[in-house]
């Protein structure tokens, strides 16, 4: 029995091998990404309800960026604060700025797809680049890195959304390691020809992808997933491309206490049961080879069973998950979370299982 559970234990350090090396390979260990500007068309798209005070701080960035031709499209999804006085005002001031007033409506109430699809068709430009109101980019390059991705067939551009550094706080390395690791399965596995999400706060794509797959409509029922759902259904090997240039990257305002993170983690969880099956398949896979990787590994080790082997085996598993992820989150610009990875490996093992239940007995509360 115990020689079984040994071989187990060697199987499951092999599907770590073949997570880390190859496939998060294909991003980590990828040369620098350079750009060719190509100075086509763009609408910045935002939406936002109730935030008013991020939006007074970070819209004025987005209309600093070195770009000869966007517009800003702003979206209040019928703000009940001063979200849409703070919009009006920024129309007056910007020629760029476009502003799309959203009504309350009884059958997509507080549906952040509904108000985007209104968003989306009042653009007027072809090719559309999104972010959230608590985002901000990190230069004013933004917008000339992320569309300089875009080709006669690549029309959809999966960017990164990083969160801000606190210093002193754990829970803030435990949010970026995750962020951080998210980005490479979806990076890497895009540039595998099998792209299956991206997120909202970075995220490019050419108008007719959203009305060739008849935009939110399939899922327009689930109160998230405007970007990872959506990239799940429109996104293929052939249309899909990635951007990881320091300059296109945006920042969003990290969550500040365990409880709001942890409700934050139900929702971005909620949607995954809707992906398609591959892609459920791998992502299940990986998470499965991580706890019982960390189970098996404390069972040997506790009853002392082939202890050089196992040892050894759990030695050569951390240095090539930690050389991996070192590189990948060496190009993300968050090197510093690598020092606690053991640690924040073993809480998000455990949080991930947390979410799981918790998401079985009720439903995450979304859109505000």
């Amino acid at each position: 029995m115990l020689l079984i559970l040994l071989y187990i234990f060697i199987g499951i350090i092999a599907i770590q091998l073949f997570y880390y090396l190859v496939v998060f390979g294909k991003f980590a260990f990828a040369k620098a990404q350079k750009i060719t500007p190509k100075r086509i068309p763009i609408s910045v798209i935002v939406c936002a309800k109730n935030e008013e005070e991020n939006v007074k701080k970070f819209i004025p960035l987005l209309a600093e960026q070195n770009y000869p031709d966007y517009e800003i499209v702003l979206i209040d999804d019928a703000s009940s604060d001063d979200t849409l006085e703070i919009f009006e005002a920024f129309e007056r001031q910007y020629p760029n700025v476009k502003l799309v007033k959203v009504q309350n409506n009884e059958a997509f109430w507080g549906n952040k797809k509904f108000a985007l699809t209104l968003g989306i068709k009042a653009a007027s430009k072809e090719y559309l680049l999104f972010t959230d109101a608590d985002c901000y980019p990190t230069s004013k390059d933004w917008i000339l890195n992320m569309s300089a991705q875009f080709t006669m067939h690549k029309t959809i551009v999966l960017g990164y959304g990083a969160y801000e550094k606190i210093k002193g706080s754990f829970l803030n390395k435990i949010i970026r390691f995750e962020t951080m690791l998210t980005a490479t399965q979806y990076f890497s596995w895009a540039k595998m020809g099998k792209p299956y999400m991206g997120v909202g706060r970075n995220l490019a794509y050419k108008r007719e992808e959203f009305f060739r797959v008849n935009g939110f409509i399939d899922h327009m029922n689930v109160r998230s997933g405007d970007d990872d759902l959506f990239i799940n259904q429109a996104a293929k090997g052939s249309n899909t491309t990635v951007c990881y240039t320091p300059d296109s990257f945006t920042i969003s305002e990290p969550k500040l206490t365990w409880k709001d993170w942890f409700r934050q983690k139900r929702r971005h969880v909620s949607t995954a049961k809707l992906y398609k099956g591959f892609d459920k398949f791998q992502l299940g896979l990986y998470y499965f080879s991580q706890l019982t990787f960390l189970i098996l590994a404390v069972l040997l080790l506790a009853i002392q069973f082939q202890w050089i082997i196992v040892g050894g085996l759990i030695v050569f598993r951390y240095i090539f998950a930690w050389t991996t992820l070192g590189y990948a989150a060496g190009k993300l610009k968050e090197k510093d979370v690598m020092y606690w990875f053991p640690i924040i490996e073993i809480i998000l093992i455990f949080t991930q299982l947390n979410v799981f239940f918790t998401n079985l007995v009720s439903k995450p509360v979304h859109w505000k």
